[in-house]
């Protein structure tokens, strides 16, 4: 069903709708602190909709919601039932649906966000859901995380290193993880953080930034 139901959305590569970043990572990583946080910042400059998924709840979308950081109806939840990355990756349907539920309301938005369910390092998005992925990990799970690699981690567009101030309590070495992630990710850019000291999360909102005004500058498709 999933593969019959794609066909009739837009295509990832298509003009005139907004960027579709895709915010994964394990349970309790940080992804709805740094949506809220993205929301934010982005929010005075950039017309923003945000797609939660949860297995069972509408929980992280409440969460956003309470805090203030869009109009209500600018959040959406997806109660996926499943595994989160089946939503996210492999039957995207119910989250195309409601991605295009806010284009259709607000439109024209310049960034969607879809928060994908806490997942563990495999999970990623269908680039036919997402155009831009940011996987985040923390460092409650030790410095060891980054070099145990998985898609997550070496094939996301940006790996958010988050918690950062939690790491003399738990015996993490951020320089570990710093040179273990570059040495799995091929280049790809890597920004240590703490959304709870640091809530303007300058260096992810500036690489946000950045992709939507590609985004919005690419030249059109031909054919």
């Amino acid at each position: 069903m999933g593969a019959h139901h794609e066909d009739h959305h837009h295509a990832p590569d298509g003009r005139g709708r907004a960027l579709r970043l895709g915010v994964g990572g394990p349970v309790g990583s940080g992804k709805t602190a740094l949506v809220a946080a993205l929301c934010r910042e982005l929010g005075p400059a950039l017309s923003l909709g945000v797609v939660t998924n949860d297995i069972y709840t509408t929980e992280d979308a409440d969460f956003l919601r309470r805090a203030g950081v869009l109009d209500e109806e600018r959040i959406l939840a997806v109660q996926t039932g499943c595994c989160p990355h089946t939503a996210i990756r492999d039957d995207i349907a119910a989250n195309l649906d409601a991605v295009e539920t806010l284009e259709h309301r607000f439109g024209p938005l310049d960034l969607v966000i879809v928060e994908s369910g806490g997942d563990n390092l495999t999970a990623t998005f269908s680039r036919g859901l997402a155009d831009r992925q940011v996987f985040v990990l923390d460092v409650s799970g030790g410095d060891k995380v980054p070099r145990k690699g998985g898609p997550g981690v070496t094939t996301a567009d940006l790996l958010v290193v988050n918690k950062t101030d939690l790491a003399p309590l738990v015996g993490a070495d951020l320089g570990v993880m710093d040179r273990d992630a570059a040495a799995v990710r091929g280049g790809r850019p890597v920004v240590f953080t703490s959304v709870r000291r640091e809530p303007s999360v300058p260096e992810v909102a500036t690489w946000v930034s950045h992709q939507v005004r590609d985004w919005s500058n690419r030249p059109a498709r031909l054919g």
